[in-house]
């Protein structure tokens, strides 16, 4: 964690494409050839590491324009950081994780046994506050491309009336790593989290499917079994390119900040403008009390024409901030974002609203997140199921396949043109409404809001329903009973 806290000096813009991903030369990974492994990892490991925390400090507002330089007037020079990288980040997570990850059963709510334990493994998450984990967990996706979730079986003294019996954490990406076969399937072989002993020594945490080994130096000096049948360092990819969402266009921001800087360096020497003294003779003495008069008495050098000006050259604010804008609206675009300072019109609609402020591309981004993540948070549920499934407190027995991985994002824009393609369709006969709940767009989980519909049409339809004879003369008959006096 000290590693976090350093704040070092920035270096200009650097090319960054995407974090490395690691592969070994062998197939498998055990006691063997766990060293070599280690040897050919680390390097490669090392070089995505000092990437990361550039990232990390690039965040934070550690930006190359904090150590501009001047070599005309140096003593005006301003050092603007306008940190649309932060804004970036938070927006993605406000964005995508707007409500917590939930599981969904496959089978819907005709398995009502899977959906009872669906249910148990939800509280089991609330339990261990999984929400908090998984905004971590993106938060350095966001920034770097890669994040790491480590989850471990509860030890004797992590045990708690009410909680699961595992535990979760997220890890710093500059010190974990998996590796990976070099096979077409590119399977893990292992995870490694890496630590430092009182002296500075690096020590590897390093599992495997099956084992554990602690590695300080090039010595193993511990070994053992575990149960999990998976690597429980789990790594999550925001993209293929693994780089985060600010990444590509780094060069623009670190333009729009010298941008902005320059043009507090304009309005800076257009106040402290120079002064030139044209066949007068001035000293230093002269010129100082000058100043503190407030003003300036011009004497001829050979009678020739004495004048006195001030040296000025005002900054064309409109033409730069036309620049600062063109490059916004690229910085936005790529990273796709909503441009929340475009015009608007009148005749304007709800989806060509959507379309020119970039909200649509701000959600076709999310759905991309999605898939990576649902494909990592897989691998994390088959070693949470294999936890659950050991433990003696627990009952649930599923398997990855019976569970789906919902984002609950809040799904309003142009909720009227939705409710009104969803009537349309439940109001012809000859489409499933199934379909017309999928089709909608209104619904972040369409079966679940169709499964629930059909209950609650079930247990409507199954009440006694009053025609007008028999209200009337239910009424009559409670009109007719004498009056009681409490």
């Amino acid at each position: 964690m000290g590693e976090l806290s350093t704040f070092t000096v920035i270096p200009p813009s650097r090319l960054m494409l995407g974090r490395r991903r690691i592969y070994s030369k062998d197939n498998y990974c055990d006691a063997r050839n766990i060293r070599r492994i280690l040897a050919e990892a680390i390097p490669i490991h090392a070089a995505n590491a000092d990437e990361i925390r550039y990232l990390w400090n690039y965040y934070r507002g550690n930006q190359p324009a904090l150590y501009r330089t001047k070599e005309v007037r140096p003593e005006i020079c301003n050092r603007i950081v306008e940190n649309h990288a932060q804004e970036c980040v938070n927006f993605k997570i406000g964005y995508q994780l707007s409500d917590p990850v939930q599981y969904i059963s496959r089978a819907g709510q005709d398995n009502e046994e899977d959906s009872e334990q669906i249910k148990n493994l939800n509280d089991l998450m609330f339990a261990e506050d999984k929400a908090s984990s998984d905004h971590d967990l993106f938060e350095w996706e966001c920034i770097c491309g890669v994040g790491y979730r480590i989850v471990l079986p509860d030890e004797p003294y992590d045990w708690e009336v009410g909680t699961a019996p595992f535990k979760m954490h997220v890890l710093e990406p500059m010190n974990t790593f998996v590796v990976y076969s070099p096979e077409y399937d590119h399977r893990p072989l292992c995870g490694v989290y890496i630590t430092k002993d009182t002296e500075g020594q690096p020590i590897y945490s390093v599992y495997t499917p099956v084992e554990f080994f602690k590695v300080v130096g090039d010595v193993i000096v511990e070994q053992r079994v575990h149960i999990l049948g998976s690597i429980p360092i789990i790594e999550y990819d925001l993209n293929n390119a693994r780089m985060g969402v600010f990444e590509s266009v780094l060069p623009i921001l670190d333009a729009m900040n010298a941008i902005e800087s320059n043009r507090l360096d304009g309005i800076e020497q257009t106040v402290q403008s120079l002064m030139k003294f044209v066949n007068c003779d001035v000293t230093q003495d002269d010129f100082v009390a000058m100043l503190q008069l407030g003003a300036v008495k011009v004497t001829a050098v050979d009678g020739m024409q004495g004048d006195v000006e001030i040296l000025h050259n005002d900054l064309d604010q409109g033409q730069t901030q036309v620049t600062k804008d063109d490059l916004y609206q690229a910085f936005v675009n790529i990273t796709g974002m909503p441009n929340r300072s475009s015009g608007s019109a009148s005749s304007d609609t709800g989806a060509a609203v959507l379309l020119r402020d970039g909200w649509t591309l701000a959600e076709s981004h999310a759905k991309s997140y999605e898939l990576q993540f649902k494909k990592a948070e897989r691998d994390f549920l088959r070693v949470v199921l294999k936890i659950c499934s050991a433990a003696k407190n627990e009952n649930i027995h599923l398997r990855v396949r019976d569970i789906d991985i919902a984002f609950n994002r809040r799904n309003y824009d142009n909720i009227l043109t939705k409710s009104q393609v969803l009537t349309t369709m439940l109001a012809t006969e000859k489409i499933h409404p199934l379909l017309a709940f999928q089709a909608c767009g209104l619904f972040t989980d369409p079966e679940a809001a169709y499964l629930m519909s059909v209950e609650y049409l079930a247990e409507h339809e199954q009440e006694p329903q009053l025609d007008d004879g028999t209200v009337a003369l239910a009424m009559e008959s409670a009109a007719g009973q004498p009056e009681l006096n409490v």
